[in-house]
């Protein structure tokens, strides 16, 4: 199993945002945490960069245990986290966003063939390259923000509400992107989202979040049909 997390339980002083939470992901799988705003989806992806620390559990990635390792040294070995809300750098140039990405690798790879793969899947940033991120659209940030993360060619892909701010459109864009780089080119996504139709039409598998613990999980299909899903995430 690529990433295991094991009993985690995640607090603010004396507020427990995540208790016991238990799951895994496989090489090559695109699994969705879903779940109200408030229910600890972002506190989870965060402590599994390092940006939050863990009161309780284990967390393994790719055989090893980085319960307690840096947020840069989990980086360095191989998981990137596409935030929410973007959070590009404002005053850097779409070209230099991306450069942050690669920034700091330990493993080689070939930056120029790189950025031509990426321009190719966001054909927007290779015209705006020059241009200050701050004065791109939301939308364009969006697809900055996901190629920044990509660029260092990542073994696990942590999405935090991609879609939160986006027009419909952009969002059917956005999640489209993410189901063509799990199954074209087999990338282990992780993605947290309130958009439960959405995150549930590209996954195989879910979980369902609620105040800070697992109340359900199984095949994304199956979910998307559960009589209480639907009326409470679905919205029929």
């Amino acid at each position: 199993m690529l990433l295991e997390v094991e009993d985690l339980h995640i607090a603010y002083g004396d507020i427990e945002a995540v208790s016991g939470v238990s799951f895994g992901l496989e090489q090559g799988e695109l699994v969705s945490i879903i779940g109200a705003n408030g229910a600890g989806k972002t506190s989870i992806l965060n402590a599994l960069m390092g940006v939050v620390g863990v009161k309780k559990g284990r967390i393994m990635f790719a055989g090893k245990e980085i319960t307690r390792l840096p947020a840069f040294r989990r980086a360095r070995s191989g998981m990137r986290i596409v935030p929410e809300r973007a959070r590009i750098f404002p005053r850097l140039t779409v070209h230099e966003n991306l450069l942050v990405g690669a920034y700091g690798l330990r493993k080689k790879i070939d930056l120029d063939s790189r950025l031509k793969w990426l321009y190719g899947l966001f054909p927007i940033l290779e015209k705006r390259l020059g241009q200050p991120a701050s004065t791109m659209s939301g939308g364009e940030q969006q697809q900055l923000a996901i190629a920044r993360a990509l660029i260092s060619s990542p073994g696990l892909l942590l999405v935090d509400e991609v879609s939160m701010g986006l027009m419909p459109k952009l969002v059917d864009g956005v999640f489209d992107l993410l189901y063509r780089l799990n199954r074209e080119e087999g990338l282990t996504i992780l993605l947290v989202e309130q958009n439960a139709v959405a995150s549930l039409e590209i996954s195989g598998r879910a979980y369902v979040l609620e105040t800070g613990s697992l109340v359900h999980q199984g095949p994304a299909d199956k979910l998307a049909q559960d009589p209480r899903i639907r009326e409470v995430y679905l919205g029929h």
